[in-house]
């Protein structure tokens, strides 16, 4: 049985089709990448998924349970994070405080926050940092970090839900080369050691080939092509999205006006 199973999703803005009758599945201990150039609707599933915007039509099960149209906050106290392509960490707090933040949240008691965060599941925090190999900064403002850095940090507090289903919009972006090896060695990792399933987005190719078991690729909103690297290395229709000049976006049908039929 799928971890995730998608079916039929969609959704436009205005006279903008961003995704149209979407399905795929996601199988625990898979890593799949969402592929596609801009426009393609990767944004849009990512929000779909993890409830920031409803579809208009479709379904998103997740280990069976209706997620569409379920507030953020739900579906992350289900098993379901995200890492965001632009990191949203607090500055202002210490590497381990903001861990300690994403516990207080799935342990529902976020009234906490009046009171200190010292004592709060601080072995916990501290472990989920180990493991990202952020530890040792634990006591460092977020705001001074490399960028690299931040991105470890993110991913603890992704962590921090005990997740079964992990998002990954654009992990590596603006990562030097190294940086990109080792985290993605990490999610490979934690896939290996936890059974998590991940779904993420890359415009990094290398990263996308050496990581990915699997592979999907939107263009215009619709679903193209599905496999491996090889098929989907060969596969026409993703030949024409990434070197040829077509449309990157579809346009919605009209609604007919009030009285039309």
């Amino acid at each position: 049985m799928s971890l995730l199973c998608v079916r039929h999703l969609s959704k436009s803005f205005g006279g903008v089709m961003a995704l149209e009758d979407v399905s795929f599945d996601l199988a625990a201990g898979e890593i799949l990448a969402l592929l596609g150039p801009n426009g393609a609707g990767k944004s849009t599933c990512f929000n779909l998924l993890n409830g920031q915007i409803t579809p208009d039509r479709g379904s998103i099960l997740f280990e069976g349970r209706d997620l569409t149209g379920l507030h953020p906050r739900r579906i992350w106290r289900m098993g379901v994070s995200r890492t965001f392509q632009i990191s949203a960490t607090f500055a202002s707090l210490t590497v381990l405080e903001n861990v300690q933040m994403a516990l207080l949240s799935h342990a529902h008691q976020l009234y906490r926050m009046v009171r200190p965060l010292a004592s709060f599941e601080r072995a916990r925090a501290l472990a989920l940092l180990d493991l990202v190999g952020m530890a040792d900064q634990s006591e460092r403002a977020a705001g001074i970090l490399a960028y690299g850095d931040v991105k470890r940090l993110e991913l603890a507090i992704a962590l921090g839900n005990d997740p079964r289903l992990l998002l990954m919009d654009e992990p590596t972006a603006g990562m030097a080369p190294a940086e990109r090896i080792a985290l993605m060695d990490l999610t490979k990792s934690l896939v290996a050691s936890r059974g998590l399933a991940v779904l993420f987005t890359e415009h990094n190719m290398d990263a996308v080939f050496a990581y990915a078991d699997r592979m999907i690729v939107l263009a215009r909103g619709e679903l193209i092509a599905e496999g491996d690297g090889a098929m989907i290395r060969a596969h026409p229709k993703v030949q024409e999205v990434y070197f040829g000049t077509g449309r990157t976006f579809r346009v919605a049908p009209a609604r007919p006006e009030p009285g039309q039929l």
